[in-house]
């Protein structure tokens, strides 16, 4: 390793591999980036592997085998700073669906011969299995997010990542409310900005690819859903897209899905 060179690492787990492909677009500022740093470790972009331990550790994609468990704990042991990106990663993905289902009879519908298929019950974030210095939320993450957190980290001081709504970026770019203009369901209020509210400036309500906002009213805005047609199963899926394990988002389906238990079983 050259003298004062920082070590950067790129691991992926469960995952579509997009956050590292955002992080292979940024061309220029990587190869700027390539410079400065020794990258030891980046499947994607490089043959070269090296051990730890490595400075600043980035983490695409969820845990969803026993062999993964174990082996973030070893990226976790090697890292000064290890920080996750987008969904998978934060909050188990869209394969995180898994986690309301039975695994076994997925495997044994989907392959020809299950037995060979080891895997757990649930899909789960870094989070859950080792500490991690900082999140970077979307599926994918946004390029100018991931620029801010690595330069940060290597440059040795905190990210500036502005925790806030998606309705905040549709009011920074003057487009309309397609809630009330159109009567659109959308999850803005609730999501983490980040993406550049991509979805209402086409006119389409948000997804809420990036994750909930740091203490999410999602009781007002199950209500607000609610007043535009959803029923309770679809606004439950809604919370269970991208970023299906989250916290506030899980536990918003869930009191959607214990209402229509309640409601089935009055009715019975």
């Amino acid at each position: 390793m050259a003298s004062g060179r920082k070590r950067l690492a790129v691991f992926k787990f469960a995952s579509c591999d997009g956050c590292q492909l955002t992080l292979l677009d940024c061309e220029d500022e990587l190869l700027a980036l390539a410079g400065t740093v020794e990258i030891a470790h980046f499947t994607e972009a490089t043959r070269t592997s090296l051990p730890g331990p490595y400075d600043l550790a980035l983490v695409e994609g969820s845990i969803t085998t026993a062999e993964d468990a174990e082996r973030i704990r070893r990226v976790r042991a090697d890292s000064r700073f290890l920080v996750v990106l987008g969904a998978c990663a934060t909050a188990g993905g869209i394969q995180a669906l898994r986690d309301f289902g039975d695994v076994r009879e997925f495997t044994e519908a989907v392959y020809a011969r299950p037995e060979y298929i080891s895997t757990l019950e649930r899909s789960t974030p870094i989070a859950d299995h080792v500490p991690v210095d900082f999140e970077l939320r979307g599926c994918p993450i946004d390029r100018g997010q991931l620029l801010e957190v690595v330069t940060a980290y290597l440059a040795g001081r905190k990210p500036r990542i502005p925790d806030r709504s998606v309705c905040f970026e549709c009011k920074a770019r003057g487009t309309v409310c397609v809630t009330v203009a159109d009567g659109t369901p959308c999850l803005g209020p609730v999501t983490h900005a980040g993406c550049g509210a991509i979805c209402p400036a086409f006119r389409r309500g948000c997804y809420g690819c990036f994750g909930p906002v740091r203490d999410p009213n999602t009781a007002a805005q199950i209500r607000l859903l609610r007043t535009q047609g959803e029923s309770p199963e679809q606004i439950a899926r809604v919370f269970r897209t991208f970023n299906a394990a989250s916290p506030a988002f899980r536990a918003a389906a869930r009191s959607l899905e214990e209402e229509e238990e309640g409601g089935h079983d009055a009715s019975s």
